[in-house]
């Protein structure tokens, strides 16, 4: 190709080490420990880490693995909860050139021992609580090469044998604290590794790369509006797409993480007050526990907290219950696939000023692309044209750009699948609305077709939601003789609340078309994930093997 002695720009403007450097947001900890070597970092019981220490400690985390033989192409398993370890893991393991696999700590062991070979863990670092399950798992995984470690948190006062070789903090007695941290030599170098849920079959890996966890990082603290120095509560798992990125937000932002091994509300309430936690994440049901807890757990919380709902579509009546309680809420949108959010609802001024039932419409939408990722969209999948902004026209939720994964691992096939026509597909069905914000309508399995018209099943738990005394709601298809398929709605109530079949039925059909409206009606406790998402493949399966739903 002959040069373009036209273009002065095109000369002597080279790369180079003075004027290029790979993102990653190993440099966060980095810059936070420079900085801000004595403002406190990490709370977590009894035990108090600054930034310096938190550098520290990921610099004698990385040392020891070096020592071991951890290096570039290697994983590193983590089955942790919310704890200190958890989040040293986040910087020390891909300072070594090594990549992070965080593990879900409620999966059996059967899967824990796919992940582990699949991913080739070298090292896998465990929580004494999860000691039955994990021993099963690598007796499975057949990996006698593979060093585990335990975590024995202090916090944790419950049964459970150590299983590894040594005990964590032993092992970061091997490391030193002065080591350099190895950067990527390519941004798009591997990071982190997520596994998606495996509902069907086998969970596939989710290889995500140092610019897009830098980039996400970055967004959000933007796309939020984060004030330097926030106080983050761990209500999100880390293990969860690796916390939405916040692992790395919170040392870019330099702020306090306040640890907390397992949600509850009464807990959640006493950290906001004794810490003044100022933002955390959750899932929908996270929010509405803390909506319809006692008034008095909230007693003594008088400044301003802000949260992120996503991992599911909120019910317009958690949005509402939150924001009476005074919460702020902003609905983030995203997958495994992209980092964890990568859209988000972003507010205008007059909102406020609209009835409080227009501001819930306006706010449970999935909203607009993150300042970090360059596009979301809502498309035709066949023919790949963009659907009318009309609010009505149904097609599929997109993504492209820096916070998409790298792609599948070891699987080539299902990452060219995800990635056809130039855009990640989903598998969200939504609608684009006249102002270009996303609404989604359903996940395209999720969608329930009934005498030939198509049901949306967020659209059933919307309404069912809005019946004082439901606490969470599920709605599947019921295969049926006549229709095909019907709504099957799954309900849990509040504690205390009592509400007969013939209640909702009479409430559903105040809201819903007569089509719409759920055939079968089971009062149980809803199946969820650790983080709070509603495990709509285990009531499908409950449909298929029994007629009866008590």
């Amino acid at each position: 190709m002959s040069q373009d002695n036209s273009n002065p720009y095109a000369h002597g403007l080279d790369k180079c080490d003075a004027n290029y450097v790979a993102l990653t947001p190993l440099s966060f900890l980095e810059r936070s420990a420079y900085v801000y070597p004595d403002r406190l970092a990490i709370v977590h019981g009894q035990r108090r880490y600054t930034w310096k220490e938190v550098d520290s400690r990921a610099r004698r985390l990385a040392s020891a693995l070096k020592a071991r033989g951890v290096g570039n192409g290697d994983t590193v398993a983590v089955v942790l909860n919310n704890t200190p370890e958890m989040y040293e893991a986040h910087f020390g393991v891909p300072a070594t050139g090594a990549v992070l696999n965080t593990i879900n700590t409620r999966l059996d062991a059967e899967a824990i021992a796919f992940i582990l070979n699949h991913g080739e863990a070298k090292v896998l670092l465990t929580d004494r609580e999860y000691a039955r399950t994990m021993a099963k798992a690598v007796e499975l995984a057949g990996r006698p090469d593979m060093l585990v470690i335990d975590v024995d948190d202090p916090e944790y006062q419950g049964p459970g044998e150590r299983i590894g070789t040594l005990e964590y903090e032993a092992f970061l007695g091997e490391g030193n604290p002065e080591t350099a941290f190895q950067m990527p030599a390519d941004e798009w170098d591997p990071i982190s590794l997520n596994y998606t849920s495996g509902t069907t079959g086998n969970p596939k890996g989710v290889v995500y790369h140092h610019r897009g966890a830098y980039l996400n990082a970055m967004s959000n603290i933007i796309s939020w509006g984060m004030p330097p120095h926030s106080v983050y509560l761990w209500t999100l798992p880390m293990f969860h797409c690796n916390g939405w990125c916040f692992p790395w937000t919170m040392a870019a932002n330099a702020g306090i993480n306040v640890c907390l091994r397992r949600v509850d509300p009464r807990l959640i309430f006493d950290a906001i007050r004794e810490h003044g936690v100022t933002h955390y994440c959750g899932a929908p049901i996270v929010h509405s526990m803390l909506a319809n807890a006692p008034a008095q757990w909230r007693e003594g919380i008088d400044h301003k907290v802000s949260g992120l709902v996503a991992a599911a579509p909120p019910p317009a009546a958690v949005i509402e219950g939150m924001a009476k309680i005074g919460f702020d809420i902003t609905h983030v949108y995203g997958l495994t696939e992209t980092y964890g959010p990568a859209a988000v609802c972003a507010k205008h001024d007059h909102w406020a000023d609209l009835p409080l039932a227009e501001q819930v419409a306006l706010n449970g939408r999935q909203g607009v692309r993150y300042h970090a990722q360059e596009g979301v969209t809502v498309m035709d999948p066949q023919t790949m044209e963009p659907v009318p902004w009309d609010g009505e026209t149904m097609g599929e939720i997109m993504f492209r750009g820096n916070i998409v994964m790298k792609g599948y691992l070891k699987n080539e096939k299902a990452t060219e699948e995800s990635f056809r026509g130039g855009w990640y597909h989903t598998g969200d069905l939504a609608v684009m609305q006249p102002d270009g914000y996303v609404k989604i309508k359903d996940r395209s399995k999720d969608i329930i077709i009934s005498g030939g018209e198509n049901i949306s099943s967020i659209e059933v738990e919307d309404a069912l939601y809005k019946h004082p005394a439901v606490m969470a709601a599920a709605v599947v298809a019921a295969p049926d003789p006549k229709w095909g398929e019907v709504p099957a709605a799954f309900i849990e109530l509040r504690e205390g609340a009592t509400v007969t079949e013939e209640d909702i039925r009479a409430h559903c059909r105040e809201h819903l078309a007569g089509f719409k409206q759920p055939k079968i009606i089971a009062f149980c406790e809803v199946p969820k994930t650790s983080t709070g998402k509603i495990q709509k493949f285990v009531l499908r399966e409950r449909i298929k093997s029994t007629s009866s739903f008590e």
